[in-house]
């Protein structure tokens, strides 16, 4: 520990008398600093022993000591150190008043005592306190190393805990909670779920101090917690939390920075292996898409569990912003420049929540990435292909009226999801679960299962602008005909289509003569150009009148 005033009474070489401020002798001292001025004051950082001969103070005024120690007191000066037998035989009784008065600790130093004698003492003492924090610093390291080796980072954070006399908690990339020692500590750490992802936001290494008397923000948290941010890229991947009754100390400090180091070298490790783990599911991805699904399993061995033998789902998604990014880091690539700060992303969100929930359910999932777009493999009635059907339509439920997909929204996410399959139909999964995503960006709809599309209707496939403008076009110039008052040629055509062309049925619907339903057709013949004996013209019609027609 740091010297003290009672450490420097209590040196025996020093022979130093206490004439006020008993009762606050175990202030730490900083620095023994020696000063005549009548006002040190602005020379002062806090912390100090000030000694003092009086050789420009008048000591025997009451006022003027009064306001000198005063000064010296709200400057945060520790002590004051008054040499007898130099200037004044005895301390005088106006110093010592005022220091009793403003509870400033006064020794008195004997003639025979130099100053220097003092200051070595004070340079010694914490001297050795820092090389006590220091070796123990390093046994911390080597503890918090040998602990990571045997045990990764549980290990770790329960011998962090220890050296600190606290709790430490480790976090993922989403907030959450990943381990704590001790065990109590998890409550407690859940609760600083908002500022890690606050942490988050900032460019890594980033690190803040919450909870504590200190921060009104967390009155319920007597701890003081610092918030550690860990990773080598600029946005953090995890992050490290501390508790503590107080403040740390250097021995505790060096514990905590060892403790960053090891967690970031144990965070990139997982990156790495988390890179290589995305190689192989790439790979076993392209041979189930290739009708190779025996030597799929072969890569995978146990990798991924039952999922490439149970019926499964295949998720195809795509984000705007996922290829606007991708351009943006080609363009900064080319230019020597370093990657862009991304924002918002939608499929990497979206992969959160699918392996999340595949995790808390116990269940293998397989996530490829490829560019703009994502594929997943997971278990069919599962955990993850639930998340990512609410995920979708939370995200849908959120999007304003007026928002449209392909209004080329940036955080936009649309997916599809295809028929349960098989690893055999792999290929076909896939085609189903592209045609869903080409649908639901068709729709403006940010997702579509395969099952939906082929179990429903033809008739919303033609919700699209492109769509409606060739009916209109095809429909005009009969509906300038109906306008004239001439007839009803429109509500004609849709009767008689509606009847699979038999005349008297699409009279009697229309309330007409069959001659006259017959001659209004041969207009429709006429004004076309087209004849209705054409199966083609005929479908073309239907579809037109049916994209045109009112919700």
């Amino acid at each position: 520990m740091p010297p003290t005033l009672a450490s420097l009474v209590h040196h025996s070489a020093l022979k130093l008398t206490v004439r006020a401020g008993e009762d606050r002798l175990d202030v730490p001292v900083r620095w023994a600093h020696v000063s005549e001025l009548a006002d040190p004051v602005p020379y002062m950082e806090g912390g100090e022993l000030l000694l003092i001969t009086a050789l420009k103070l008048d000591a025997e005024d009451p006022e003027a000591m009064h306001r000198y120690v005063k000064r010296l007191a709200d400057a945060g000066v520790v002590g004051l150190g008054f040499a007898v037998g130099v200037n004044y035989d005895d301390v005088p009784e106006a110093l010592v008043a005022a220091a009793r008065q403003e509870g400033l600790p006064l020794l008195e130093v004997p003639r025979r005592t130099p100053f220097l004698a003092i200051s070595k003492a004070v340079s010694a003492a914490i001297a050795a306190d820092q090389y006590r924090a220091v070796t123990a610093g390093f046994a911390a390291q080597r503890e918090l190393t040998r602990r990571t080796l045997a045990d990764g980072p549980e290990g770790l954070l329960a011998a962090l805990a220890a050296q600190v006399d606290g709790w430490a908690a480790l976090y993922d990339a989403s907030g959450a909670v990943v381990a704590t020692a001790p065990e109590w500590a998890g409550r407690r750490a859940a609760r600083l779920t908002a500022d890690v992802q606050r942490l988050r936001e900032r460019p890594a290494p980033a690190s803040s101090v919450v909870g504590g008397a200190q921060n009104p923000e967390h009155p319920e948290n007597a701890d003081r917690v610092e918030l550690h941010s860990l990773g080598t890229s600029r946005r953090p991947r995890s992050a490290l939390a501390v508790g503590t009754a107080a403040a740390l100390g250097t021995a505790e400090r060096y514990a905590v920075h060892s403790a960053i180091a090891l967690l970031t070298l144990t965070t990139e490790r997982s990156r790495s292996l988390h890179e290589a783990g995305l190689r192989i599911d790439a790979a076993v991805l392209r041979m189930l898409l290739a009708g190779e699904p025996d030597h799929a399993r072969t890569v995978a061995g146990d990798l991924y569990g039952g999922l490439l033998d149970a019926p499964f789902r295949m998720i195809v998604a795509e984000s705007p912003a996922a290829r606007n990014r991708a351009a943006a880091a080609a363009a900064q690539t080319a230019a020597g420049d370093a990657a862009p700060e991304t924002g918002g992303d939608p499929l990497g969100a979206l992969v959160e929540v699918v392996e999340s929930a595949a995790a808390r359910a116990g269940e293998a999932v397989l996530v490829v990435p490829e560019g703009e777009r994502l594929v997943v493999l997971a278990t069919d009635g599962g955990a993850a292909v639930a998340a990512c059907v609410e995920h979708a339509s939370a995200l849908e439920a959120a999007r304003p009226a007026s928002e449209s997909l392909a209004g080329g929204d940036e955080e936009s996410l649309v997916v599809g999801l295809s028929a349960p399959s098989g690893p055999i139909a792999a290929s076909a999964a896939y085609k189903q679960a592209q045609q869903a995503l080409s649908v639901a960006r068709r729709r403006g709809r940010v997702c579509v299962e395969h099952e939906h599309v082929a179990a429903g209707s033809v008739l919303p496939l033609l919700a699209d602008d492109a769509v409606r403008a060739f009916a209109d076009g095809l429909l005009r110039a009969l509906r300038d005909h109906d306008a004239t008052g001439r007839g009803d040629l429109v509500a004609s055509v849709r009767a008689w289509l509606s009847r699979h062309g038999q005349w008297d049925a699409a009279a009697a619907d229309l309330g007409v003569h069959r001659h006259t339903l017959r001659y209004r057709m041969r207009r429709v013949e006429e004004i076309l150009g087209r004849s209705l004996d054409d199966p083609d013209v005929r479908m073309e019609l239907w579809l037109a009148l049916k994209a045109t027609a009112p919700d």
